[in-house]
């Protein structure tokens, strides 16, 4: 290494001179060290957070896909007594559930509130009160009534001889609509639900542990036979992607998207 000497200054400034220059040349190696720790601790950090992802896409990966029921396009829940109650969710699906998939044996339910969905209790004529509550409470919850805030919804329901397109002279029935004529039986059911977390096990796999986790959604006792994980939901403010996350971290388990589906339209709180 060359060092040049400043001929014009003394032996005591030139060794001054390059003190100073040593001692910068030695905080530049000390912050460039600091540094390098620096980088190497954010790589460190990346790859814990990058072999945590790849665990949790593989554990997802494992996970074979549960097979989907005709049924769960609708709103649905299986009641304390094993009736399978499905719902329509829009106009279009409305006429789905009413026109497609309700036979003479079946219950149908609605209320007078218009946008409300029509639901079915499939065999529903064998059912006894429990499950006729439990839908006329399912019918509540999806109706304008928990939009509006009520605490009770008037619902009422007929065999499905009683349900018509036909409108009548002068009428008009709007895709979702229909006629219904007759005597109808009118229940006042408390407006709350209830979302749950099922555990389940894939088909040929019964000695092995769960290994599926499924969202539920329903009447509080139809939910309460299923599960004892589960969260009570009341009409409120709070909006359902924040409503989905709060219910998951209760549940300790669940997917949003399957929470969300099951909440109702317009604002919920969880019951205390």
């Amino acid at each position: 290494m060359d060092i040049e000497i400043d001929l014009t200054k003394s032996v005591d400034e030139n060794a001054g001179t390059y003190f100073n220059l040593a001692k910068k040349a030695k905080k530049k190696l000390a912050g460039a060290k600091e540094a390098v720790e620096m980088s190497q601790k954010k790589l460190e950090k990346l790859q814990q957070e990058e072999d945590k992802f790849m665990e949790r896409e593989t554990k997802k990966l494992e996970k074979k896909e549960r097979k989907k029921e005709w049924y769960e396009k609708f709103h649905w829940f299986i009641s304390s007594e094993d009736f399978l109650c499905i719902g329509g969710k829009d106009a279009t699906s409305n006429e789905i559930v009413i026109k497609k998939h309700t036979d003479k044996d079946d219950l149908v339910f609605h209320t007078d509130m218009a946008g409300s969905p029509f639901f079915v209790i499939k065999n529903g004529q064998e059912a006894t009160e429990i499950t006729i509550e439990e839908t006329a409470q399912a019918v509540g919850v999806y109706s304008k009534a928990w939009k509006l805030g009520h605490t009770t919804a008037d619902v009422f329901y007929v065999k499905p001889e009683q349900v018509s397109k036909e409108a009548q002279s002068g009428e008009y029935m709007s895709k979702g609509s229909f006629m219904v004529r007759g005597k109808t039986t009118y229940l006042h059911p408390k407006l709350e639900y209830a979302i749950g977390l099922l555990n389940t096990q894939q088909p040929g796999t019964s000695d092995a542990p769960y290994d599926n986790e499924e969202i539920i959604g329903g009447p509080v006792t139809a939910i309460k036979k299923r599960t004892n994980k589960f969260v009570k939901v009341i009409s409120g403010k709070t909006k359902k992607s924040s409503l989905a996350k709060k219910i998951r971290s209760k549940l300790k388990g669940g997917e949003l998207d399957d929470i969300i589906k099951f909440l109702p339209a317009g604002g919920a709180e969880i019951k205390k």
